[in-house]
């Protein structure tokens, strides 16, 4: 499976993107021997991008599999996934 809306799949990338930018940030937050609760502020923020990331793709993971009837995916096994996937999150 892909991402197959084009929205979806520019919102991730975007996302990502951020990401990046806030690793860096904190590379260079590290080298400028910056105080550690700014530090982990940003790091708790990079958490919950990218947690959001995910569940974004595991949002459109289950409406692929699960919106179309007419697929001949095991909705059990989709099921399962996911639930195991959203644990992992937590």
């Amino acid at each position: 499976m892909h991402i197959q809306s084009e929205e979806t799949r520019e919102s991730i990338a975007n996302r990502m993107k951020r990401i990046e930018g806030q690793v860096r940030g904190i590379q260079r937050m590290l080298d400028e021997h910056r105080d550690c609760r700014d530090i982990i502020q940003q790091l708790a923020a990079i958490r919950s991008a990218v947690q959001q990331a995910g569940l974004a793709v595991m949002r459109e993971y289950a409406g692929q599999c699960l919106g179309n009837p007419e697929t001949e995916i095991d909705h059990d096994e989709v099921v399962a996934y996911l639930i195991d996937s959203l644990s992992k999150w937590a």
